[in-house]
């Protein structure tokens, strides 16, 4: 390990040369590889941590350059996955270091056998969409692996660390999974928001790795830059819930199991695929339909479905949260549209 390449860092005391050689030794998974995975795998990776490990399913398009740090417009014109694309990236940054690229959805199923496999040290959110954070933070309770939550949207973000055995968990927070939640595909998106939200999730991951856990922070900080607010609330035992299913006295892991997962089916012979997302109530198919007109898209309801039209894709929604995917056979694109108007 390079003393030069570090010598800033390892001058800053509460790291020093002692928590540099931590970092060197840590191993952290980051889900999702869009704005914030990339920040922070980029910031993570010029501070020497030792191994990185990127899930993400998607490509590079133009319209991530605009904030995501990791690529560049040859990328976007050979559409690279993002995790490939990052990784290569990375190891140019840093080749001391070691980069696992994962170009795949992060189901349960799938973050749990590369769980099984490999020992991470910690785990950073950058999905961007609830369903995914509520796997991830089952999967971080079930493994005792802490977890950094982030999201940004406008010129809003939000930052809140969740430890096994220490903190309640997000299912604590939000018992509910929010509908519609904020999008950039919606509100758009500022780069300093992403940066301010990749500077707080990297910092807390800085805390945790160099062995400094003493120092994170207790709180779900909030902010808006372009509105010059920033609010935060403490996340302490009181909002801990003992019947909790994820962090309580007898978990028993929801969002692990198979009958909590989203499913997809491909129909034989037609360009349509069914998504199957179990929902805890009826979808409000006004608030998806408002939340489409927004993105331009034509709308089509009734008292039983929701139909939308955009580009080569119809969408037809249920209030059960199922949906029927027209305009693709793939499974990956179809639970990409999915995510783009209910989640």
């Amino acid at each position: 390990m390079s003393y030069d390449r570090y010598s800033r860092q390892q001058n800053f005391a509460p790291i020093g040369p002692a928590g540099q050689q931590e970092l060197s030794a840590k191993h952290v998974l980051i889900l999702g590889a869009g704005a914030l995975g990339a920040g922070s795998a980029e910031l993570l990776a010029r501070s020497g941590v030792g191994t990185i490990t990127i899930i993400d399913r998607d490509y590079v398009e133009w319209s991530n350059l605009q904030r995501q740090s990791l690529y560049c417009e040859q990328d976007a014109i050979d559409q690279l996955p993002k995790a490939v694309a990052a990784a290569k990236r990375l190891r140019q940054i840093n080749s001391e270091i070691t980069v696992h690229a994962q170009v795949m959805d992060c189901t349960a199923t799938e973050l749990s056998a590369l769980l099984d496999n490999r020992k991470v040290d910690l785990m950073l959110d950058a999905a961007d969409n609830f369903p995914i954070r509520y796997i991830l933070n089952d999967v971080a309770y079930r493994y005792k692996i802490p977890w950094i939550y982030g999201a940004c949207s406008g010129s809003y973000g939000a930052v809140c660390g969740f430890i096994p055995g220490q903190t309640p968990c997000l299912h604590c927070v939000l018992e509910r999974m929010p509908i519609g939640s904020a999008s950039c595909d919606r509100e758009g998106i500022i780069a300093p928001a992403v940066q301010m939200v990749v500077a707080m999730q990297s910092a807390e991951a800085l805390k945790w790795l160099s062995g400094n856990p003493a120092r994170m922070s207790n709180r779900y900080t909030v902010f808006d830059l372009w509105s010059n607010i920033q609010q935060s609330i403490q996340i302490n035992r009181a909002v801990k819930q003992q019947a909790c299913p994820t962090c309580g006295a007898q978990p028993s892991y929801p969002y692990l199991k198979s009958e909590s997962a989203m499913r997809t089916e491909v129909l034989c012979g037609r360009s349509s695929v069914w998504v199957r997302y179990p929902r805890q109530e009826p979808l409000d198919l006004n608030l998806v339909a408002s939340k489409a007109l927004q993105l331009h898209a034509d709308v089509h309801l009734n008292p039983y479905l929701l139909q939308i039209q955009e580009g080569g894709y119809r969408l037809v929604i249920f209030q059960d949260g199922r949906a029927l995917i027209h305009g693709t056979s793939d499974p990956l694109e179809a639970k990409k549209r999915y995510y783009r108007y209910l989640i």
